[in-house]
């Protein structure tokens, strides 16, 4: 009965895994061919190098910029939302619908935006007044704000699968808790703390590691806006965009690319086991 499940496992997981590994440890030239074994040492090298280094200190800052902000609005909105008014399923609609929204979509649309020479963004009076640097040399070309302005696409993209998962959490916290602390005197902000938070415990888990997934991962956003630049800093080169970009320094070997790649895995990986033991301990599950 687990027969084909099993060959779908092994076909597009533990297959893939495995000859990722392998290849990991293989150099070949800039076709995939003539390939030869530098054995495990492939792996102590690629991940003391400069150039990944540098890719993994671009992506923490990436997640660090993505992750809390989009946890916060996605929360914010989430409460605001879920009120009984007239009207609020209106909000509830325009909140979450980033989530129909694609990746190449949501950075098309923030390339619009901030795109210096014809950017909306870019050519309203006030906003360069505010922001000079919007405008000249633009936030997608200036080293400096790159990294925060796909940080921002990213964030907006994401926030209508936070807001739909909150939401459900929501829904899911007895109301006679929230009647039970208002009698004895507990204020909005103290019923949030005190109940709603807690009980949004494993919701927010999930959350945190599926956003922190993401963060790690993400690669369309800076193909579209960036391509890894502004030149020559590199300054929004991750990890992922590493292993794939075209202007990576590694594009073409598939020796290299095999190597970050299942160091990235390996990444993902301790990063979920330590959020899931470090914040899961303090997860309330309720009955």
């Amino acid at each position: 009965m687990l027969a084909p499940s099993l060959l779908i496992l092994v076909t597009f997981v533990l297959y893939p895994l495995v000859r990722a590994v392998w290849l990991g440890q293989q150099r070949c030239d800039n076709f995939g061919n003539n390939c030869v074994s530098r054995g495990f040492d492939q792996y102590v090298d690629m991940f003391t190098s400069r150039e990944f280094q540098s890719a993994l200190g671009v992506t923490v800052k990436y997640a660090l910029l993505t992750v809390p902000l989009g946890l916060v609005l996605g929360v914010g909105l989430a409460v605001l939302a879920d009120k009984h008014l007239r009207g609020v399923g209106v909000f509830r609609t325009v909140f979450s619908s980033t989530v129909a929204t694609s990746v190449a979509v949501a950075s098309l649309m923030w390339l619009f935006l901030l795109q210096p020479d014809v950017g909306v963004l870019a050519n309203v009076g006030w906003i360069n007044e505010l922001f000079p640097s919007v405008k000249d040399p633009g936030w997608l070309r200036d080293p400096g704000t790159a990294l925060v302005a796909v940080s921002m696409s990213s964030v907006w993209a994401n926030l209508g699968f936070t807001f739909i998962l909150v939401t459900a959490g929501l829904q899911g916290i007895p109301r006679d808790l929230h009647e039970a602390a208002a009698i004895d005197g507990a204020g909005d902000v103290r019923r949030f703390w005190s109940v709603t938070l807690p009980m949004l415990g494993p919701t927010l888990l999930f959350v945190v590691i599926v956003l922190t997934s993401r963060a790690f991962q993400a690669y369309g956003e800076i193909e579209l806006l960036t391509q890894g630049g502004p030149a020559p800093y590199d300054s929004t080169t991750t990890v992922t965009y590493f292993i794939y970009g075209r202007n990576s320094v590694i594009s073409g070997d598939v020796g290299l690319q095999a190597t970050a790649a299942v160091l990235l895995f390996l990444l993902l990986l301790v990063l979920s086991v330590l959020q899931l033991s470090g914040l899961g301990r303090r997860v309330h599950y309720g009955d």
